[in-house]
């Protein structure tokens, strides 16, 4: 039995390679569920179960409610505290109450699951648009193309485990402002928005979301909604991360390498590239 709180644990394995067969021990990342109470006027609820990596659940939970925009800034968070290794409670002011029923999802969610089992599915595309004042800049060629490398080398777990997606931003320059793992795409992101948001920094239209997989319509949604300029991932993207992307005036890339990328919106910001490709 795994003990709770613990991110990895490891496993008897029989490897067989090139006719080989040998035992020794695996690295496994752990998922344990998380349950995400939140309470409003005075009545506590369970808003999600989702199934997760341990550590950094407080910052899940603030991050999946920014999603959900149950809150937009810090300061509606009356307390944010883990009740055990799996509970996390986030109190919000009594106004919250009917935002918080909107998000309750009836049933566990995966660490694949974004907008699956939420009540209401209204105004899911109704994303911010950000303003191009002159902050966001250029983006490097060389620049952009040396982040998926950086995301890899700093996901310590993925090194062990091989079993974890990872969220990482960085700054215009390309140095790494915070990397979060997860067995959850979703999860990952929301721990490195939830971290975000309680230090008073979203939105952030310079900074650069990194992704270790696809670009989904959820993980477009929650970078459009914490303001980042430009979303990049080492996969594809779905159709609708491409609508949201470019309904947000955000940069979108994917199928990112050292050697190259495509871009699907806001392909102006690129250097090297005309306006007129995107």
């Amino acid at each position: 039995m795994i003990e709770p709180g613990v991110r990895e644990a490891s496993a008897p394995v029989v490897r067989v390679r090139g006719g080989t067969i040998a035992t020794s021990d695996d690295w496994l990342a752990v998922e344990r569920p998380l349950e995400i109470r939140g309470r409003a006027g005075g009545e506590e609820r369970v808003v999600s179960t989702t199934m997760r990596t341990p550590g950094d659940d407080r910052l899940l939970a603030a991050g999946f409610l920014f999603g959900e925009r149950v809150i937009t800034q810090p300061g509606q968070i009356q307390k944010l505290e883990s009740v055990d290794a799996d509970t996390v409670v986030i109190a919000l002011d009594a106004a919250s109450d009917a935002a918080l029923r909107a998000a309750q999802r009836p049933f566990v969610t995966t660490g694949a699951c974004g907008v699956c089992g939420r009540v209401s599915l209204d105004g899911l595309l109704a994303v911010p648009m950000q303003s191009d004042d002159g902050r966001r800049g250029a983006l490097p060629l060389a620049m952009l193309c040396a982040l998926p490398e950086a995301l890899r080398a700093a996901q310590a777990s993925f090194a062990r485990t091989g079993g974890l997606h990872a969220a990482g931003l960085f700054d215009s320059d390309g140095v790494p402002l915070a990397v979060f793992e997860d067995v959850g795409r979703h999860n990952a992101v929301d721990k490195l928005v939830g971290a975000r948001l309680l230090e008073g920094r979203l939105p952030d239209p310079t900074a650069i979301l990194v992704v270790s997989g696809r670009a989904s319509f959820e993980l477009a949604q929650k970078a459009a909604l914490a303001g980042f300029g430009t979303l990049i991932a080492v996969g594809a993207p779905s159709s609708l991360a491409v609508e949201v992307a470019r309904r947000a005036g955000m940069t979108l890339i994917g199928f990112a390498r050292t050697d190259g990328f495509n871009v699907y919106t806001g392909a102006a910001r690129v250097e090297g590239i005309e306006t007129n490709h995107g």
